[in-house]
């Protein structure tokens, strides 16, 4: 039972470490995207939060999804990527489907569009503006890394949780030491009382030893006493 309760603990214990890192790594990842202008990636894989609804129902705002860097050369019409562009006078990041892709002297340019949009996007990209080709989707948790990007979002479900369970390890590490030392004291308590359990035996022996030789001496004394035709005196009478 002890073992299989150790094990269970070192699961747990694993399990939390692992949760908490995977998050800390996508809010880190999450925070180094939102300027826009530089895109982390984990493994190539780079998640961002989407912000509107233009291509719904592919995905929605709120979602997470997963951008994988790419061939340029490979992607088709139809594909869904992420893309440097400029939307409303701003350096932005976006994602929409490759709608028109057109080559001149080895230098292919893409239109895009967004599934829920009625026209393209107004600009023309090239190979140089590709982030990098849609995945897969994780439904309204684009939602989740917001806040966890946000300070407090941050400091509650991130660095609250690693403090609390650093604390626990710390903790669970003294009462480790404590109890250890505790069956130290315990064995080194039971080694003493054998080594005198021990001791007291062997004086018993060596007093049993010295009553029966003295015993015989006694005897010894009373035959040569009783073959010399004398009463055998005691130690007592002769003192006397």
């Amino acid at each position: 039972m002890k073992t299989v309760k150790k094990a269970a603990e070192i699961l747990i214990s694993v399990l939390l470490w692992a949760i908490i890192l995977i998050m800390a790594l996508f809010t880190f990842t999450t925070l180094a995207t939102k300027d826009n202008k530089s895109v982390s990636r984990i493994a190539g894989f780079t998640p961002l939060t989407v912000q509107s609804q233009s291509m719904s129902p592919t995905f929605n705002e709120g979602d997470l999804i997963v951008i994988k860097a790419c061939n340029t050369a490979k992607l088709a019409v139809g594909d869904i990527i992420t893309f440097h562009t400029i939307i409303n006078n701003e350096y932005a990041l976006n994602t929409h489907r490759i709608e028109n892709i057109s080559e001149n002297n080895g230098i292919r340019s893409y239109t895009t569009k967004g599934d829920n949009n009625a026209i393209a996007d107004t600009h023309i990209i090239s190979d140089g503006d590709i982030v990098g080709k849609y995945m897969f989707r994780l439904p309204l948790v684009g939602k989740l890394m917001n806040f966890l990007s946000s300070s407090t979002g941050f400091l509650l479900v991130i660095v609250l949780p690693m403090l609390l369970f650093f604390v626990y390890q710390v903790y669970h590490l003294i009462m480790v030491s404590i109890n250890l030392k505790k069956a130290i004291a315990a064995e080194e308590a039971t080694e003493a009382s054998q080594k005198e359990s021990e001791a007291a035996a062997k004086l018993a022996e060596a007093e049993a030893a010295l009553a029966e030789a003295k015993r015989l001496k006694e005897e010894a004394e009373a035959k040569l006493a009783q073959a010399g035709g004398a009463p055998a005196q005691s130690e007592t009478d002769t003192k006397e």
